[in-house]
């Protein structure tokens, strides 16, 4: 009975108080920007973390064949054969040369005869006759120092005829970081805009607008400054995780502010009590359930979905933690009219017949179904780039030439014979053989190849196979041969450049292919590892993480279902509910060829453990209402028509949320 008291109206206290707040929030957020570090860490395996037991054969082969990472400056011009543009290409090797970090700069000015040579020839010439490749060994340096300076000594030579394109894993690594740092940087700012505006439509109450948004700043300075805590950095996923915090505290405050809202019209004396009681057992399991929901993604191995696993989780846990702590507060201090209680039946009551919304959904889940058989999670390197951006038109154009993505294969000879024996260098053509001709394998560097190109080198027709390894892993060929042959002649390194563009078969059917020929050839592979497989590897990941995750999540959710309705066929309804969001979310990716990458795979996950909060909220709201009409049987109808408005409410604030993703320069970012 004393919550129907008329309203007392609020003292001045409860605004300053307010105020306070909200000065005091806006200091920890500049706080926060100022001492956490808030910038992008992309490693170079940056799907991996360096303890990450995919990396183990990169690795061993790392180990055994001491090399260096490679850049291709991809030269276009009129001419190969031009003067002109020979003194051009001559002219940037030897700026080239001068970067932090480069090693050593091969080029046509730099190898004379590279035309003639078996080696260089197919590496640095092109089939079309008009462009060249520099390549660019790099040391130990940072990625980012390396590609600011890369790109100031490319500038000038742009300017004039020719037309420069860069690809490598160093430069790739860089690009990504700086798309990372714009999207945080520009989105996370235009979703603080966006929301403001959104909510204040919703609202149109200044302190419900100022305590949202407070409340989801806070949420995000908190969950920032835990995760540096934490020391988990802002990589691929974690880029995104200041918006997916504000969406986790807004979906809180909504349903606060709904029951605020039904508590003020009724006249009862603490609305904001009355919604806080109201509101916390729903709210508490919501959280509970996206808290498992991002906690799934830490069964996953690689290291982007784990860090958004334990940020999420943290995200979770503190966007309930402020939204009950903080908004309150701002409930508090608004002194305005009371709102009227808007039902909601005369908007229900418009609907079509329980019938036919229940077929549409099931004809929408049925058609979402069908576009599984679509999912990829093996996607091309070149999806992960904007096709009309620079680093997309440069990494087509190598692709084309002769593969971007690495692979290596190590070879043995399985009788025990040595690399250098007669036998073993035949077995070796005959695998070099198979693999320039296969359509998958762009560009090859194999130990056969280095004993062709040394034996241009004058009178080295005299010399035996161990004589030109020998020379092969001295200083007159820069010691190229420690990186293709052990030190003991037992292993053999064959370096290949895979192609990406229009690939159709999975890279699984590739590696394959390419084992075989290892084995027709008469030798037995050891060892393959690279980007390409590292890749696979990823692929396999994440389609095991969506069936051990969700299929973990949904049930876990069922045994949530059942606390929070006490009802077997409530719990049967909720749960068909959950299973229909994966079904749709990769359904219709799949409807749309929209690969499944490392970034856009948590999106089920996500949507699963969002989607079921408003389903929590109903269905609590149903028991509450039973608790005091115990012998009404439209509780149903009466929940539906208190919280209609802030489901579909936060359902459309949280969608537009996501959609700023959409603007995103980076396409995995896009998808999710």
């Amino acid at each position: 009975p004393a919550d129907h008291l008329t309203s007392v109206p609020m003292t001045r206290h409860h605004a300053k108080w307010a105020w306070t707040v909200s000065l005091a929030i806006v200091a920890i957020v500049a706080a926060v920007l100022r001492c956490v570090d808030l910038a992008p860490h992309v490693e170079a395996d940056f799907f991996f973390s360096s303890d990450d037991p995919q990396l183990r054969a990169s690795r061993e082969v790392r180990e055994q064949f001491p090399s260096t990472e490679l850049l291709i400056v991809r030269v276009a011009g009129d001419t190969v054969e031009s003067e002109a543009y020979r003194e051009a290409v001559g002219r940037l090797s030897e700026v080239l040369d001068a970067v932090s970090g480069v090693t050593a700069v091969n080029s046509i000015a730099t190898e004379r005869n590279a035309k003639d040579s078996p080696l260089w020839g197919p590496i640095l010439l092109n089939a079309d006759g008009r462009s060249s490749n520099i390549l660019l060994q790099i040391g130990d340096v940072d990625p980012e120092i390396l590609v600011d300076e890369l790109e100031g000594v490319l500038a000038p030579f742009e300017e004039g005829a020719l037309t420069i394109q860069v690809s490598g894993i160093p430069y790739i690594v860089e690009l990504i970081r700086r798309s990372l740092f714009r999207d945080l940087v520009v989105f996370s700012s235009a979703a603080l805009v966006l929301f403001g505006l959104i909510i204040g439509v919703v609202y149109r109450r200044v302190w419900l607008v100022v305590g949202t948004l407070t409340s989801c700043l806070l949420s995000i300075a908190v969950t920032l400054t835990l995760a540096s805590v934490l020391s988990i950095g802002i990589g691929l996923l974690t880029a995104n995780i200041a918006v997916i915090v504000f969406v986790l505290t807004l979906s809180h405050t909504v349903f606060l502010a709904a029951n605020w809202r039904r508590g003020t019209a009724a006249g009862m004396s603490d609305p904001t009590a009355y919604a806080v009681r109201e509101t916390r057992r729903p709210s508490f399991w919501a959280m509970l359930t996206t808290l498992f929901g991002f906690l799934s993604l830490l069964l996953a191995t690689a290291k982007p979905l784990r860090e958004l696993g334990m940020a999420g989780a943290l995200g979770a846990l503190t966007a309930l933690a402020v939204a009950y702590g903080v908004f309150p507060i701002f409930l508090r201090a608004d002194k305005a009219a009371p709102p009227t209680e808007a039902t909601g039946a005369s908007a229900l009551s418009r609907l079509p017949s329980r019938r036919v919304i229940l077929g549409t959904m099931a004809l929408v889940v049925g058609i979402a179904a069908i576009g599984l058989r679509g999912l990829t999670t093996d996607p091309s390197l070149l999806s992960y780039f904007d096709p009309d951006s620079r680093l997309y038109a440069g990494l087509a154009a190598i692709d084309r030439d002769g593969g971007s993505s690495p692979l290596d294969v190590i070879v043995r000879d399985p009788t025990g014979a040595t690399i250098d024996e007669s036998e073993t260098v035949e077995k070796m053509w005959t695998l070099h053989d198979a693999l320039d001709d296969d359509p998958a394998v762009g560009g090859i560097i194999s130990p056969v190849l280095l004993l062709s190109e040394a034996r241009r080198v004058p009178l080295a027709g005299l010399l035996t196979n161990a004589m030109l390894l020998e020379l092969l892993q001295g200083p007159l060929f820069g010691r190229v041969g420690l990186g293709y042959v052990t030190a003991d002649r037992t292993h053999g390194r064959f370096f290949l450049r895979m192609r990406e563009g229009g690939r159709t078969e999975s890279r699984d059917a590739a590696i394959t292919r390419i084992e075989r020929y290892v084995t027709e050839a008469g030798l037995q592979p050891t060892n393959i590892a690279g980007q390409y497989e590292l890749q696979l590897q990823l692929g396999r990941l994440i389609g095991s993480s969506l069936a051990i995750g969700l299929g973990g999540l949904l049930l876990l959710f069922v045994g949530i279902a059942a606390v929070v309705s006490r009802d077997g066929f409530t719990t049967v309804a909720m749960v068909a509910c959950l299973v229909s969001i994966p079904v749709v979310v990769l359904g219709v990716m799949g409807h749309l060829s929209m690969p499944v990458d490392i970034i856009a795979s948590p999106a089920a996950n996500v949507a699963l453990a969002m989607g079921v909060d408003s389903m929590i909220h109903l269905v609590m709201r149903v028991r509450s209402l039973k608790r005091v009409h115990m012998f009404e049987t439209d509780t149903w109808v009466r929940a539906r028509e208190q919280l209609w408005q802030p489901i579909v409410g936060a359902a459309g604030i949280i969608s537009v949320g996501f959609g700023i993703f959409g603007l995103s320069s980076f396409p995995p970012t896009q998808r999710f």
